[in-house]
């Protein structure tokens, strides 16, 4: 088999057949009903373009700088675990965003310590989630610090939904002789991803080193999952101590709401990413593309939007620029490449989005993406969502949010 992939779907079904079933059941992710999950790609396919027949056909420019970080494309890898993809795991991502010239995210519960990824690529920001005490969370991130990471990403939209219609995947807490024979139906009929393993001369460790406190050994993945689930949600004075606490960039993820955003800037963030979590979340949150154009017109020009959710092809990531966004972060689109051919795979499925940006560029004659309106996409009638508006703002056309978070004190919910 040519080891090339034309599109991300390509990628995906060459993971759903190289993974064991659990594996590529937990790159799947979506909670419940699958409601929020299938809406961040469907409401990509509702919006259109207004391309124009003639104008500057020259190179295109798809360069930008996202949280002081100069990249090559409005496009970063979205902080992900890849327990069992592959044995290179987010050191294989690192290679491939360094190679074509983009920074990644990485997340505090990847199979990789923060030294080793930051060494694969320098412009790695370090994921944090709010997890455990206080003097842990700093202990996280002052190793972060001293690795180098650029950056901290600060996640907290997750609900801790659990069952989903279509199952859940099965996923051991250690790999032991009783694991192993439990699970060999599964790894025996995928060869090729066994072989992988085979020639690393290691099995996945389910473990989660960046997790790791007090000088004490990686503790399992669901031994940290458990510490967070346990731990008090934060406030919005945790998101100004995070803020306080870092030097450097922080983005918020999982943003979705306007008084969110505006509280956001007020506690000191630099930039949010528009996201409901993947779909793996609260099952029935909008697409966070519907999200996109209200936040950026409430705080775009005070700090920075991104986007997470339901990218696959570079049109979308166009699309994105367009309705505000400074750029994309990618996740399941670059686990499936893992899965399909390593880091190879990975620089595939960055290619592909960098080939689909041009197109369209050209398309809508535009020759930097700096130069995207939303005059270039057709939005739908009800499209948008807005989230956290005051009612008597949606009602006003385009919203005017001065005054930050005093605007929408008492603001309906969205």
């Amino acid at each position: 088999m040519n080891p090339w992939f034309e599109t991300v779907a390509e990628a995906q079904r060459r993971a759903r057949k190289r993974l064991p079933k659990s594996v590529y059941g937990a790159l799947i992710a979506g909670s419940e009903r699958g409601q929020t999950i299938e809406d961040n790609q469907t409401a990509f396919t509702e919006l259109g373009f207004a391309p124009h027949c003639a104008g500057p056909i020259g190179e295109r420019d798809q360069s930008t700088t996202v949280l002081g970080q100069q990249i090559s494309m409005p496009v970063l890898i979205s902080p992900t675990g890849v327990q069992a993809v592959h044995p290179d795991g987010e050191v294989a991502v690192a290679r491939a965003a360094a190679a074509r010239g983009i920074a990644m995210g990485l997340s505090s519960f990847a199979s990789k310590p923060v030294e080793e990824v930051i060494a694969a690529n320098p412009s790695t920001l370090f994921q944090l989630y709010w997890c455990g005490n206080k003097d842990q969370i700093l202990e996280r991130m002052a190793r972060a610090k001293k690795a180098g990471a650029v950056g901290l990403i600060l996640t907290l939209d997750w609900s801790f939904s659990h069952g989903r219609d279509w199952g859940s995947p099965v996923i051991p807490e250690s790999l032991n002789l009783r694991t192993m024979m439990k699970f060999a139906p599964q790894t025996l009929a995928r060869p090729r991803w066994l072989a992988t393993y085979l020639r690393s001369g290691a099995i996945p460790d389910l473990t989660a080193p960046n997790m790791a406190v007090g000088g004490g050994a990686a503790p399992g993945f669901f031994g940290a999952y458990g510490e967070w689930m346990q731990t008090p949600a934060p406030d919005w004075d945790d998101v100004a101590w995070i803020c306080a606490q870092w030097d450097g960039p922080v983005l918020l993820k999982g943003v979705m709401r306007v008084d969110d955003a505006l509280r956001a800037v007020d506690a000191g963030v630099a930039g949010i990413s528009v996201s409901n979590h993947g779909g793996n979340n609260l099952d029935g949150t909008p697409a966070a593309i519907r999200a996109l154009p209200v936040l950026a017109d409430a705080v775009g020009d005070q700090i920075e939007v991104l986007l997470d959710g339901g990218i696959r092809r570079g049109s979308d990531v166009v699309k994105a620029v367009a309705l505000g966004a400074r750029a994309v972060l990618i996740g399941r689109a670059s686990l499936w490449g893992l899965a399909a051919n390593g880091q190879a795979g990975v620089e595939n499925v960055l290619d592909i989005l960098r080939g689909g940006i041009d197109s369209a560029l050209l398309g809508l004659r535009k020759t930097s993406i700096n130069d995207l309106t939303r005059d270039d996409i057709v939005i739908p009638a009800g499209f948008e969502r807005a989230l956290g508006v005051h009612s008597g703002q949606k009602d006003s056309g385009k919203q005017d949010f001065t005054n930050n978070a005093a605007v929408v004190s008492g603001a309906a919910a969205g």
